[in-house]
Parts: C-alpha cells; sequence; structure tokens
C-alpha cells in the first residue's frame, strides 16, 4: 500500500494500531472507539459529529445498516427526506438554493457531499492478512481488493464506505456496461476509472463524420482515453491506427483489458503521457473532466478540472499535433458555464487563442436521471445542459 500511516484505538486495556488505507486520500482518524451491535445509531451519530471514528467489532451486515442509518440522520439535518424535510424542507431547500445563485449553489453542494463522506467514512472496518474480515457474516473481498491494492498484504483498517465502493467497483468490472454505440458491447470500468454511463458522448462520436485524412486510413489520437471506450469507438469507425494517451496506470490497464476483449488491441496503441503523445494527428478526440474544481477522490478526477487545466492544455497544443486537414474533437458540457464556473466566452476565447476554428458543433441533451430529478440541487442547471461535441480545424 502507498499510505503508510497508522491508525491507533485502545482495546481491552492496550493500544492497539494497523496501517490505514484510503483511496480517497483521506487522513487517518485521530479519535477511534471500538464499536459493535450495542451500539445504537442515535449514539453513532453523536460520536462520529464529534470526530470520533468507530472501529466496527460487530455483525458486518449490521455495520451495513449502521452506516444507512447515519445517512438517514445526515439527510435529515440537511432537509431532504423524512418528516422534518419532506416537501416542504425540499421547497424551502430549492429556494435557498436559487437565492445563493448558481455557482454559490454549487460550492454549497461540493460542501454538503465533503462533509457527508467525512462522517460517514468514519466507521471504520478491519482487514485482516490476506484480505480477510474477522467480523460475523463478513464477505469474501480477496479479489475486490487485490484488483485494487494488488496481491495480498498484511492486516490494516479501512472505512466501510470505501470498502464497499471497492465491492461495487468489482461487480461493475465483472459485469461490465453495455453501450449503444458499441454495438451492444460491453467495456468494464476498473476501481477509479470512470465508467461511460452517460451515453450520449457516445452517440455524438459515432455519429459525427470523420476527417477525410483519417477516414480511409490515417491515424487519430486518443487523449485521456480511461477506459478506451473513444479508442474502441474509433477503431470501430475504421480509423486504421489510434494512438490513446493516459497519465493513470490504473487506467491504461482498464483500456488495454477492454481492447482485448474487443479484439481491437492491434489497431489501438496505448500510452503513458500528459495529453499529447509524439507526431502528428488527422483526429484528436479529447473528453476532458467537464467542471473546474478540485477533485477529492480518484474517481473525482474524471469530473473535476482544477482551473480547466487539461482543456486550455488540449486547446493549447492542439494546432501543434494537427495534420493539414486534420480536425480536434472537443467532447464536452456546459454544464459549467450554466453552475457559473466558466462562461462559454472563456472557451470560445481559448480556442481562438490557439489558432483554431469551429469547424461545426453538435449537440445532445442528457439522459442520466439527475438531469429529470427536481430534488437534485442542481437541477436548474442541469435541467439546462448540452453536451457538445466541438469539431475544430486550423485556421
Amino acid at each position: 500500500m502507498n499510505d503508510v500511516s497508522l491508525i491507533s484505538w485502545l482495546e481491552a486495556g492496550q493500544t492497539l494500531s494497523a496501517p490505514w488505507q484510503s483511496e480517497a486520500g483521506l487522513p487517518p482518524p485521530k479519535k477511534v472507539q471500538v464499536a459493535d451491535d450495542t451500539l445504537s445509531a442515535d449514539a453513532a451519530y453523536r460520536l462520529v459529529s464529534q470526530g470520533t471514528a468507530l472501529l466496527w467489532r460487530g455483525d458486518f451486515h449490521n455495520a451495513r445498516q449502521l452506516l444507512l442509518a447515519l445517512g438517514r440522520r445526515l439527510e435529515k439535518k440537511s432537509g431532504k427526506g423524512g418528516k422534518a424535510g419532506g416537501k416542504a424542507g425540499n421547497k424551502a431547500g430549492g429556494q435557498a438554493e436559487a437565492e445563493l445563485g448558481p455557482r454559490d449553489a454549487f460550492n454549497r453542494h461540493r460542501l454538503t457531499q465533503s462533509q457527508r463522506a467525512r462522517l460517514l467514512g468514519m466507521l471504520l472496518i478491519p482487514v485482516q492478512s490476506g484480505y480477510r474480515i474477522p467480523l460475523r457474516r463478513a464477505p469474501e473481498v480477496a479479489a475486490a481488493c487485490a484488483e485494487v491494492f494488488g496481491p495480498a498484504r498484511g492486516a490494516f483498517v479501512i472505512s466501510l464506505r470505501e470498502l464497499l465502493g471497492l465491492i461495487s467497483a468489482h461487480e461493475w468490472r465483472k459485469k461490465g456496461v453495455e453501450l449503444a454505440a458499441l454495438g451492444g458491447a460491453r467495456i468494464h470500468p476498473h476501481y477509479g476509472v470512470y465508467s461511460p454511463v452517460r451515453g450520449e458522448y457516445l452517440d455524438l462520436v459515432a455519429a459525427a463524420p470523420l476527417p477525410a485524412c483519417v477516414a480511409g486510413g490515417g491515424v487519430a489520437f486518443d487523449i485521456g482515453t480511461g477506459t478506451g471506450v473513444l479508442a474502441a469507438l474509433l477503431a470501430q469507425r475504421g480509423v486504421a491506427k489510434v494512438v490513446a494517451t493516459d497519465m493513470s496506470e490504473r487506467a491504461l490497464a482498464c483500456a488495454r483489458e477492454n481492447l482485448e476483449r474487443l479484439e481491437l488491441a492491434g489497431r489501438v496503441e496505448l500510452l503513458k503521457a500528459d495529453l499529447f503523445p509524439p507526431g502528428k494527428a488527422g483526429l484528436i478526440v479529447c473528453n476532458p473532466p467537464w467542471l473546474p474544481a478540485r477533485p477529492r477522490s480518484p474517481i473525482e478526477h474524471a469530473v473535476y478540472d482544477p482551473d480547466s487545466r487539461m482543456l486550455k492544455g488540449f486547446l493549447a497544443g492542439l494546432a501543434a499535433h494537427l495534420e493539414p486537414g486534420g480536425e480536434g474533437w472537443l467532447i464536452i458540457s456546459d454544464l459549467a458555464e450554466h453552475l457559473g464556473l466558466r462562461s462559454r466566452e472563456e472557451l470560445l476565447g481559448w480556442i481562438a487563442a490557439a489558432g483554431l476554428q469551429v469547424l461545426e458543433k453538435h449537440d445532445i441533451r442528457p439522459r442520466h436521471p439527475k438531469a429529470s430529478d427536481p430534488d437534485d440541487p442542481l437541477h436548474q442547471a442541469r435541467v439546462a445542459e448540452v453536451t457538445s461535441l466541438w469539431r475544430l480545424g486550423l485556421i
């Protein structure tokens, strides 16, 4: 494990310790109390609210139920759900969000998410050597842990919330995500690699006309490949060679596995690089994180891009890597614009400053559940959201 921080607690009159494991990069709790099935949800909520983490020694399923109970208490406190919340609470909350303005509402939403994650992360699970959980009715987690942490090793402590995330990611990796744009084929996301569950942007890439210089052969670049889904889609569309880059070893391993499953590995070269590979291409595709904000966990790196670093880097370097007659395809949502995090004028200014022109823009409305959820804190922005494929060329 990369994180060698220790977590300590008092148990049976002894001070014990173990390595602390957090893929989200959370520091080990300073105050830890051993807890079991005799602890009520109300008492647990008071303890975690006061900064005391709970190292669970009871039944594993009861720990899961306690985590759900803590979540309900957090929702009730924030005015969501429960008799104290209800429709009146949601309406009042919606009015408060509207009064804040979209940018402040987004920042408040992020703060609430962070506080929720911190408190729910205070319920801890011991893991023994060989990835075995020494609790009653504990599931088998060796395969899920090995996929993320590597071969089995010594004992450690992890938050139940993160452990459940590992288990869920393991199941998604086994099952995969069926994608109509790939003819019903499945992409199998790894832990920490963003799953292509929002298929509308794939529809845009599947329908946009390929530049003439790659339609009958040639090279395309896929910048920030993630699961490899866009590289696979371009290869399926007939692009002779795709060079796909990513800075994450985990993402490259995920893309490699997916391309092998799809029997496209011979058409796609994977390369660890910050944005562009060497050389030029007739088509360069990039689906950067859509929101300029700081990520707080590994999976959020696919959603949040501090100061639009990747977006600006892609646009600034595009002209130097495009072949004559080539195109750069920028796939991005305008949600940041509706949240007041970035303006359309800024985006157009970065495009022009990079020596690029907009050849065409293809738009599609999102289909994910949050787009039609009136109780979502960012509902007003999501209702207006449009995902676009910007076809960019040299001036």
